[in-house]
């Protein structure tokens, strides 16, 4: 495919996509408080660029009109979801000749662990309201959108458990994987992370809760300090692995350990995969999930110091990652063309 080009998440953007959450997803009681995070992303996103909300009913439609009505950058569009991942069921869109392309993946609720009708559907009925003219391609192979990373250069990054678990795409194995990342993405290299995960994580690895391309060919990622937790030693394997990566140009990179944040716990008593990696960087700014713990600072600074020439707007996430995600989960950035 001529030209083409997954961009990195700090290019130019046109657009950040947000799928509203309501109350026939798995919120129950903490409704109005993941949809108090998601107002506030909207707010803080709609200050610096495009806004295409997808809204699953009437009440989530009156609350984006309300935001919209002090951002007019924020648009609402009546399209039916299952939950709020954008990342996941949205379009990943790539430059080919410098022109978006939305490629349209399918969905299957993490390998099969969750409803994903309406998701699996939601790129192309919003496409044609909220982005018309741009081309939309629908590929007929599972890939989530948090599953990989890329620096814009022609690399890659992604975990083998995630990308090769036996619920998504069976009849594919790495190699093949590879090849098709190729086409699609203009990848010239893939760069696997076999270890590395987080209690509660139910997505099995994600990339962007583990370790994130920043620019000046730097990586921050999730790192444990507390030999005691069980995170210690597959988080300190993954670093090993990190250290031993190249960019496409044979280049080591510039590695920068997250904090650590402490445990917390749902109702039940399930560990919540608190995770600093989560953020969203778009025009102008980084949004940073915290969580009401004593690192929040700490990963504030690390991040803005990533990002000098960028706003750094802390979100609270803990009403987002009672369901096991965090900012960067639950939006897709749609890139402005070259």
């Amino acid at each position: 495919m001529p030209n083409r080009r997954l961009p990195a998440e700090w290019e130019p953007q046109t657009a950040v996509l947000l799928t509203w959450p309501h109350g026939n997803g798995d919120w129950g009681s903490h409704l109005r408080d993941a949809e108090r995070v998601f107002a506030a992303m909207a707010e803080a996103i709609g200050q610096r660029q495009r806004v295409l909300v997808a809204c699953h009913d009437s009440r989530s439609r009156d609350q984006v009109q309300k935001i919209a009505a002090a951002h007019p950058a924020v648009s609402a569009f009546d399209v039916p979801s299952n939950d709020i991942w954008a990342r996941d069921h949205g379009p990943i869109t790539v430059l080919d000749d410098g022109v978006p392309v939305l490629l349209d993946f399918r969905f299957n609720g993490w390998g099969n662990k969750h409803s994903s009708e309406l998701d699996d559907a939601l790129t192309a009925r919003l496409a044609p309201l909220g982005l018309p003219g741009v081309a939309l391609e629908r590929i007929d192979t599972v890939m989530e959108g948090g599953s990989i990373e890329s620096d814009g250069a022609g690399t890659i990054m992604t975990t083998s458990r995630c990308l090769l678990h036996p619920q998504r795409n069976p009849d594919l194995d790495r190699g093949q994987l590879e090849a098709r990342m190729s086409a699609w993405f203009g990848a010239r290299q893939v760069l696997w992370l076999d270890h590395g995960e987080l209690e509660g994580d139910d997505t099995d690895g994600h990339i962007d809760m583990l370790a994130r391309f920043v620019p000046g060919n730097t990586i921050l990622y999730t790192a444990c300090d507390d030999p005691r937790d069980p995170h210690y030693q597959p988080l300190s394997r993954m670093t090993e692995q990190l250290h031993a990566f190249r960019n496409a140009r044979g280049v080591s990179y510039n590695l920068i350990p997250l904090p650590w944040p402490p445990a917390r716990h749902d109702e039940d008593g399930h560990r919540l995969p608190l995770s600093y990696a989560n953020f969203l960087i778009i025009n102008g700014a980084v949004l940073v999930p915290v969580y009401q713990v004593p690192t929040d600072q700490q990963a504030l600074a690390v991040i803005g110091n990533a990002f000098p020439d960028r706003t750094i707007v802390p979100v609270d996430a803990l009403p987002l990652i009672r369901q096991h995600g965090s900012l960067h989960c639950a939006s897709m950035q749609i890139p402005a063309p070259a």
